[in-house]
């Protein structure tokens, strides 16, 4: 008897798998349309969380961390079991990856850790001026092509959208393996009165950790670490 062939598994269909999973998180959000920014949440259930997220998500007042371009939510996922006294949102557009953060926080039952399926152009239409204690960009994109720098999460259009939600003092980190990126952010900050280089650092794994957060590793960091790890913590001014 001939072996029977095994079909392909249908195109994409995994993935859509996790976008109907992650209307059923209670630890995740969405907003699709960044012309039209709304939030929905369970089930697709309309809401504004605008000022409230720590009271009417968390259920507490602890200070909210961003970690943008989360990706899988390595960076919140850690902090969360790291500082239960602190609130961390993990911020992505891509659903599949925040899928796998969120089902993990559930999993270990971390209540301090929440996701948002979003653009980070329209970041501030979720968050009031001062909810946000600090931010981590973690592995971005860094849009390497010529043409393309005004879509760096370090380029002006989004210290403004940080700048609308960050509070006073807060400060922000950038960890990359890109070095283009790296050397582009300082250039860029050098000619920004408005924005303070707190520290730097070209190479983190060559000395000892300045701050323990930088311990945490991403999925993206695992598969590239014959790359040196460079790090940027910056403030922005003139609130």
């Amino acid at each position: 008897m001939r072996p029977q062939s095994i079909p392909a598994p249908m195109p994409g269909r995994n993935k859509l798998q996790k976008f109907a999973e992650n209307l059923s998180f209670p630890n995740v959000y969405e907003s699709f349309d960044p012309a039209k920014p709304k939030l929905t949440g369970l089930n697709g259930a309309e809401l504004d969380l605008r000022g409230k997220w720590a009271a009417e998500h968390f259920g507490n007042d602890c200070p909210i961390t961003l970690e943008l371009a989360c990706g899988r939510g390595e960076y919140t996922l850690d902090l969360a079991r790291q500082y239960p006294d602190r609130n961390f949102i993990g911020v992505d557009i891509k659903g599949a990856r925040i899928w796998k953060g969120a089902k993990i926080a559930l999993a270990e039952e971390l209540q301090n850790a929440a996701f948002l399926r979003t653009r980070i152009e329209v970041i501030s239409h979720f968050f009031a001026p001062g909810e946000v204690a600090e931010i981590w960009i973690t592995f971005p994109d860094p849009f390497l092509k010529k043409g393309k720098e005004n879509r760096r999460l370090t380029a002006p259009q989004f210290l403004a959208q940080y700048r609308k939600i960050l509070r006073p003092g807060g400060p922000l980190h950038l960890k990359t393996d890109s070095r283009e990126l790296y050397d582009w952010t300082l250039e860029q900050f050098a000619t920004q009165p408005q924005v303070e280089v707190l520290y730097h650092d070209d190479d983190i794994y060559a000395k000892p950790l300045p701050i323990p957060e930088l311990a945490t590793e991403t999925y993206y960091e695992r598969m590239h670490k014959h790359k040196p790890i460079t790090y940027v913590r910056f403030e922005l001014l003139g609130y």
